[in-house]
């Protein structure tokens, strides 16, 4: 059994809902060395082109598996840029697809989502989700980061229509503008995610859907549609 950070079956209340603790427009986004998921050694903002699109996700998460076909489009439309997504823990583990025991085997998850169709370059958190924790824990948060590391546009749920407007803006040296608003999964999509991970994972999704309405379809939206963001340009330096 494990316990903590790669807990074995999901509860909303593995996430404080109420606030999301990722770095701010124009902060310092965290960097160091993960890993690919054959073993190498990379840095995190070591990338190419002006911005880095950087997604969290894993396998049984049904926001991100519905969200890369969008993601996919996006970084058709903007190949100079750097798209990369960091495998964290799993978001719904069942008895198929389960919580994370070592490195090497979350490493072995890491290729399974990169060989399962994903252009994009897949990074793995280590273990214990150290850059996992240091972009706010969220299991599909979006960051946009220029070359000086800053955050320049950040989600704590991706909506890839609104990455898609403020990569737009800053590609034409505008700020990025506010995040998107949360959409749920796509329910088919989500079905057969919690299926594929495996016996308990629906379960304990439903038990905590109330709970994720209330906290992120309605609460966190109205919040945004009446909340302000600061502005912070292509350039920021932080």
């Amino acid at each position: 059994m494990t316990n903590g950070y790669n807990y074995d079956g999901f509860d909303a209340k593995h996430y404080d809902l109420d606030q999301f603790d990722g770095p701010r427009l124009g902060q310092k986004a965290p960097d160091g060395h993960v890993t690919t998921p054959t073993g190498e050694a990379r840095r995190l903002l070591d990338f190419d082109g002006a911005f880095l699109v950087l997604e969290l996700g894993s396998i049984t998460c049904p926001l991100f598996q519905s969200r890369r076909p969008g993601m996919a489009r996006l970084a058709e439309e903007f190949p100079s840029l750097s798209h990369k997504v960091l495998y964290v823990r799993e978001a719904h583990p069942g008895a198929v697809i389960g919580a994370h025991c070592d490195l090497s085997e979350k490493q072995s998850r890491g290729e399974e989502l990169a060989q399962d169709g994903e252009g994009r370059e897949v990074l793995v958190d280590d273990l214990d989700g150290v850059f996992h924790a240091g972009f706010g824990s969220y299991p599909n948060a979006v960051f946009i980061i220029n070359q000086n590391g800053c955050v320049l546009y950040r989600s704590a749920w991706n909506n890839p229509a609104a990455t898609h407007r403020a990569l737009t803006r800053l590609m034409a040296g505008r700020p990025a503008g506010g995040e998107g608003l949360f959409k749920p999964a796509t329910p088919v999509v989500a079905l057969k995610t919690l299926h594929a991970a495996g016996k308990g994972a629906a379960a304990d999704f439903f038990r905590s859907l109330p709970r994720l309405i209330w906290k992120n379809l309605l609460l966190r939206n109205w919040r945004l549609l009446w909340g302000r963001t600061a502005a912070v340009g292509p350039d920021a330096l932080c």
